[in-house]
């Protein structure tokens, strides 16, 4: 069974892109409003059958090795938005699993999840992903999809953490 955060949490889906360094700074902020904790997750799930049955043993990496990546990738994305130093106020979860269902799982409990999302370009309306639409579908806390890139007015008033 995967460890649940703390009722007084902030839970952020972390996959590296700008949209989930977005959510991180966001939840920071909220976090420090409500003193709460983040609690920064990377769902992630064993690469197995989409490599062709001919690929070499090498280019498929093993459970282990994918298991280490997926932790260097939520530990770099929470070290670019929080720095070297990064407190007690912000925890780091990796866990294997589908990502909608990994996402809801950890913040049952939580005061709310944060998502980032990108814009789609052609309207400025949020391109929320299959993995934003089945949190937003399933969730029982708020869930808040913050958009990416500095250049949102949201974003301006919450500045860099």
């Amino acid at each position: 069974m995967t460890e649940r955060p703390a009722e007084n949490s902030i839970v952020v889906g972390v996959d590296g892109s700008e949209a989930s360094q977005a959510a991180l700074r966001w939840a920071a902020e909220q976090a420090r409003a409500l003193h709460a904790v983040v609690v920064a997750v990377h769902a992630w799930e064993p690469v197995g059958p989409g490599l062709a049955p001919y690929a070499p043993v090498t280019a498929r990496p093993t459970p282990a090795e994918q298991r280490v990546e997926a932790a260097r990738l939520l530990a770099s994305t929470v070290r670019e938005v929080f720095g070297p130093r990064i407190g007690d106020r912000v925890r780091a979860v990796v866990v294997e699993g589908q990502p909608a269902r990994v996402l809801l799982e950890q913040a049952h409990g939580a005061l709310l999840l944060a998502l980032g999302h990108r814009t789609d370009g052609s309207d400025g309306r949020p391109a929320l992903g299959p993995i934003g639409r089945a949190c937003l579908r399933g969730a029982i806390v708020p869930v808040v999809a913050v958009p990416a890139g500095d250049g949102h007015p949201a974003l301006r008033a919450v500045g860099a953490a």
